[in-house]
């Protein structure tokens, strides 16, 4: 039940701000309100549901601030799993795997399997980093990373650019260039931040006290 409600989160079926009403989400999984209260609860612990006494559960709108914190993150810890990942001489096959079903598949033009490929293709990269609690911190990030992502191609859908830069840090990796590869990633994660943060709501500030990507 959590699942099949965070796919539809993270897929952009149910879009930001949207109230999740019990009654409604369980007849459309075929289930009564229990399960769904649950699994909304456990989605709210996780930062993709927010929930409120008055309004009652609503899909998270990610703002700016928040964002970049995610993304903050991610550049700080997935270039260097990735990193270690290759120069442990990890396996990319999966990696390959995905990034080939995306381009010979329905992925480019379906924004819930390209959001799906995109977690999955990430993923993959630092999987063989070698630090298991690396592995689960960013895995933790995931889901968080992922709305911000979804909630980005709502607005500019650029996963075909996207899927470009993919293929140059997979070439990077299956070559055995770690530093290359950290640096390809890094700059695929703050690209993205920068180009989506000018239209999320609210603003991030800089260390300095200055609004950066704010509306």
């Amino acid at each position: 039940m959590r699942d099949a409600i965070k796919e539809a989160i993270l897929s952009g079926e149910f879009g930001p701000g949207e109230t999740l009403v019990e009654a409604e989400v369980g007849a459309l999984l075929g289930v009564s309100k229990t399960p769904v209260r649950e699994a909304l609860r456990i989605l709210a612990g996780s930062g993709l549901v927010t929930m409120s006494t008055y309004k009652g559960a609503a899909v998270r709108v990610m703002d700016a601030e928040s964002a970049y914190a995610v993304c903050d993150l991610r550049a700080l810890l997935e270039p260097e799993a990735v990193r270690r990942a290759v120069e442990h001489g990890a396996d990319f096959g999966p990696a390959r795997q995905v990034l080939a079903g995306v381009e010979t598949g329905t992925a480019a033009s379906d924004r819930a399997k390209a959001s799906l490929a995109n977690r999955l293709f990430h993923r993959a990269l630092y999987a063989g980093c070698g630090n298991p609690l690396l592995v689960e911190v960013l895995d933790g990030l995931r889901d968080q990373a992922a709305l911000i992502t979804v909630t980005g191609w709502g607005i500019s859908p650029t996963w075909q650019g996207e899927a470009a830069e993919h293929r140059a840090i997979l070439n990077a990796a299956e070559s055995g260039n770690a530093r290359q590869t950290e640096h390809l990633l890094r700059k695929h994660i703050t690209d993205f931040i920068d180009r989506v943060a000018f239209e999320l709501p609210g603003e991030r500030t800089t260390e300095t006290g200055d609004p950066k990507g704010a509306r």
